[in-house]
């Protein structure tokens, strides 16, 4: 079956995701960068307006206003790094919030991510057919249509903002310079605004979007989802294949240690627990042999071809079989009910009851 977008009809695997991730491919904008930076640097430059515009009045004052600085060489160079000193103060706050503020807005967008793969050298990108491919696909269609859509919503807000402010504009001549100067103020902030605000909200349309398109992108098709599967977990048949030596295996150590053991715990169905003790070498009773529901069973089955004594303990058993392992002894918060049952199965030998030799 061809591969097409229609047949991707499956979401992407957490696998899937980490791996287009570390490529670099994740759901980014950059206009919701430069727009959260612009709307960010305008709510400040209005914030500190007043105190922008006045340390600066202060300063040309300073530079053109005292006898003869202007004019005066060496008067200019101490004036000069006075103006370099006051102009750092002024806008280096502005830098370092614009700076904060681009670092949070890409954060929000990607999260930590470090990777070359995006700039690391390829065939691919420097191939002309590549190239042509790109600049004719369905892509860079999208990216023409939206730019021009970009560009026309903000001229007609741009137009929007003039249009109320024409009166105002035709009587220019009329005022004086301060007025002109706190009218063009005025009308550079609302404009500015007004378009940061535009490209605001196109930038988040934009960054919707940039998320759909991931997600599509990365959207399989069943094989491939059942291949991941394969992958993540491993194939079927081998992990059928490892569970059945596992059984194997067990059902080894099973038929070697329960015809040893001295007595069987069981459940009655669920569990079995094979418990052995000698007192010359062991210092307390041990597990040899555990096992629930088929394994269960046949622990049953040998205990009763070997005549090892069963006794039913259901809380005994499912608490041994929960808490020792096979070779491990029994814990001593666990003696006493053990010492009952092993002081039962030798009362059972000291009626006469035999068992059948091992093996």
């Amino acid at each position: 079956m061809a591969d097409t977008t229609q047949d991707r009809t499956e979401p992407a695997t957490p696998r899937r995701r980490e791996e287009a991730r570390n490529r670099g491919q994740v759901a980014k904008s950059s206009d919701l960068t430069a727009a959260i930076v612009l709307t960010g640097g305008m709510i400040t430059l209005y914030m500190w307006h007043e105190t922008l515009v006045g340390r600066l009045v202060i300063l040309i004052r300073n530079c053109l206003g005292e006898g003869g600085t202007a004019t005066d060489p060496a008067a200019m160079v101490p004036t000069l790094v006075v103006a370099f000193q006051v102009m750092g103060s002024l806008v280096l706050p502005v830098m370092l919030i614009v700076m904060v503020l681009a670092l949070a807005a890409s954060f929000a967008q990607v999260g930590v991510l470090f990777t070359a793969k995006p700039v690391t050298p390829s065939l691919e990108k420097v191939s002309p057919l590549a190239g042509m491919k790109r600049m004719f696909s369905a892509r860079s269609v999208m990216l023409l249509v939206m730019g021009v859509a970009k560009m026309t919503v903000l001229a007609v807000v741009a137009w929007w903002t003039l249009r109320g402010r024409l009166d105002a504009l035709a009587h220019c001549a009329f005022l004086s310079h301060l007025a002109m100067v706190e009218l063009m103020i005025d009308l550079l902030f609302t404009l500015s605004i007004r378009l940061t605000l535009a490209l605001l909200i196109l930038a988040i349309i934009d960054y919707v979007y940039q998320r759909w398109k991931m997600e599509r992108d990365l959207r399989m098709t069943r094989q491939e989802v059942r291949e991941e599967l394969k992958r993540m977990d491993g194939d079927p048949h081998l992990k059928r294949r490892r569970r059945e030596m596992q059984m194997q295996l067990a059902l080894r150590r099973i038929r070697a240690a329960v015809p040893k053991a001295d007595v069987v715990v069981t459940n009655p169905t669920e569990f079995a627990v094979a418990i052995q003790y000698d007192s010359r070498t062991m210092t307390a009773p041990k597990v040899t042999a555990k096992g629930a529901d088929f394994l269960a069973a046949r622990i049953r089955e040998l205990a009763i071809e070997h005549g090892v004594p069963i006794v039913e303990r259901p809380p005994l058993a499912r608490a041994i079989y929960r808490t020792v392992e096979v070779g491990q002894e029994i814990p001593a918060q666990l003696y006493r009910a053990v010492a009952e049952v092993l002081a039962y199965v030798y009362e059972l030998a000291g009626r006469g009851y035999r068992r059948k030799p091992a093996g």
